[in-house]
């Protein structure tokens, strides 16, 4: 069966894949939202079942304060001597020309844990990976981050042992990978076949340049020869190409003997082609000749919009998340939260049922305490509505739908306050960190009781609507048509910043008094209709 790219459309990048027995498993980045490290389960690599999350304890992951694009990068799982190894990044800053970086261990009996905890083991870069040598040593790589301002800041892959016994990286590190003539090599991961290490590193930038190249050695510290075929995956200078910014990828052998590589991808929309839905998992098929070079099935180098998958009859929705209902007794593998778990001192999941009642902390350019519980967004078409019970009695108090990329870059139809006036409906839009109220405030008075907010997106073009809370009542558009492409790597990245994930759509609270009432939310729907 053909089954289309990407696999796993919205926010999940940096794919990382391997294989137990007839189990594939796969892990993405989270960056600032919580909890860490996204997991999925597939047996036949088209349908996967998010699982949950390795990440889950504030012992194990502490990004209050984090930066936007920020946080958990590049995990790279595998599994051996009977257990999962989990290694990632936790990015604390990355502006100017540092990049200061904590780089870890965790480790699992089974893929639903439990994880331990963090073993912290060097910070001289990112995206590092384990590697099980035949010999039963074990091998860390990382990228190495250069901060003299004469040198190459991505200086290349380095090499270190790791004992597992003292749980530390032992001997010196070793620099065995500069990279090639694509520059910002990254993102290593070393297997071992016919006597040659290959190395396959992410290259050229996670832009519109983004590439994966191979290398190999007979030797595990080089040198490293770069393949005849470099790079082995790039959508650069094919803007026909409908899978862009292809790059970052980790292969898996099926049973069968097949090769598959795994890699990120972006879908551009608009004329200033942005990538609302932010870096997505694709799946290409791979040859690998005894002795020779890995190669795309399709000769080329360039992302296919749909991979072969013999044996596979149907591709469900599950990946896509496009059934999701409010949470009730806890958050489901579909929302989560920023920079920290959900607690009852803000959300209350029980005490009203059928409802989510969130109590509101500080605003939506907070990088702490934000009152917010967000699934991604999976599509380029959808509507989206929610009902909202809200009573606030002062003008620093609002609830309602948002339209989240980061701190920066949102669009928000929230319920409010004003003196004299009462109830109001306003239209927050963030871009580049100028807030603007697109509605003029007092314009639009909704009733009193429950509200109905809906949300319709078409191709980048946001529109936001209420209605009474009631069956059959004609929705009213709030506000004009928004740009939602600014809630994009795209734009942050236009606008002098830094920006790695993608669209979530969520509900949350606000409340500067820190007193104010509850806001509870039921009837939650995401409709996906094309994309």
């Amino acid at each position: 069966m053909l089954v289309p790219n990407p696999l796993l459309p919205g926010f999940h990048p940096d794919p990382c894949i391997c294989r137990v027995g007839e189990d594939y498993y796969l892990a993405t980045s989270t960056f600032e939202w919580w909890p860490g490290v996204r997991l999925f389960h597939s047996r036949d690599l088209a349908n996967w079942q998010p699982i949950g999350y390795a990440l889950t304890r504030r012992s194990q992951l502490d990004l209050r304060g984090t930066p936007d694009s920020g946080g958990v990068w590049a995990p790279a799982i595998t599994h051996a001597d009977g257990r999962f190894w989990l290694c990632y990044s936790e990015v604390k800053s990355l502006t100017g020309p540092y990049k200061d970086v904590c780089n870890h261990l965790v480790t699992a009996p089974s893929i639903e844990g439990p994880w331990s905890e963090p073993v912290r083991l060097n910070q001289s870069g990112f995206d590092p990976s384990l590697f099980h040598a035949p010999d039963g040593r074990k091998w860390w790589l990382n990228q190495r981050w250069e901060v003299r301002p004469d040198g190459n800041c991505f200086a290349g892959i380095v090499l270190q042992e790791y004992d597992p016994g003292g749980q530390c990286l032992v001997g010196e590190p070793r620099l065995i990978f500069r990279g090639s003539s694509l520059g910002c090599t990254e993102g290593p991961h070393l297997y071992f076949r016919d006597g040659y290490h290959y190395l396959v590193t992410a290259e050229g930038g996670t832009g519109w340049e983004h590439a994966v190249t191979v290398a190999r050695a007979r030797d595990i510290a080089g040198p490293y020869e770069v393949s005849p075929y470099h790079p082995l995956l790039t959508a650069n200078a094919r803007p026909e190409c409908r899978l862009q910014k292809a790059g970052h990828g980790s292969l898996v052998e099926a049973p069968d003997g097949r090769w598959f590589l795994a890699h990120l991808c972006s879908r551009p929309v608009g004329v200033q082609r942005r990538c609302i839905l932010g870096r997505e998992t694709a799946l290409q098929a791979v040859v690998w000749p005894e002795g020779e070079w890995p190669r795309l099935a399709s000769g080329d180098s360039v992302p296919a919009d749909t991979v072969e998958l013999p044996g596979v009859e149907a591709v469900g929705e599950a990946a896509s998340d496009a059934a999701v209902a409010l949470p009730t007794g806890g958050l489901g593998v579909e929302w989560n939260t920023l920079r920290e778990p959900p607690d009852g001192s803000w959300l209350d999941l029980d005490s009203r049922p059928g409802w989510v009642r969130m109590r509101g902390r500080f605003s939506l350019q907070s990088t702490f305490e934000n009152s917010l519980i967000a699934v991604r967004l999976t599509a380029l078409r959808c509507t989206v509505g929610v009902t909202l019970d809200f009573a606030p009695t002062d003008f620093q108090q609002t609830a309602g739908l948002v339209f989240y990329y980061n701190s920066r870059a949102y669009h928000a139809l929230l319920l409010g306050w004003l003196p004299g006036v009462g109830r109001v409906l306003r239209v927050l839009s963030a871009d580049a960190m100028e807030v603007r109220e697109v509605v003029p405030l007092g314009a639009v008075r909704p009733v009193d009781g429950p509200l109905r907010l809906e949300a319709s997106l078409a191709d980048g073009q946001l529109q936001f609507g209420w209605s009474r809370a009631e069956p059959g009542r004609e929705v009213s558009t709030v506000g004009p048509v928004l740009d939602a492409t600014v809630l994009s790597d795209d734009r942050v990245i236009e606008t002098g910043s830094w920006g790695f994930t993608g669209c979530f759509v969520g509900l949350c609270a606000q409340d500067a008094t820190a007193a104010g009432p509850w806001a509870a939310f039921t009837n939650f729907r995401r409709t996906e209709t094309s994309g």
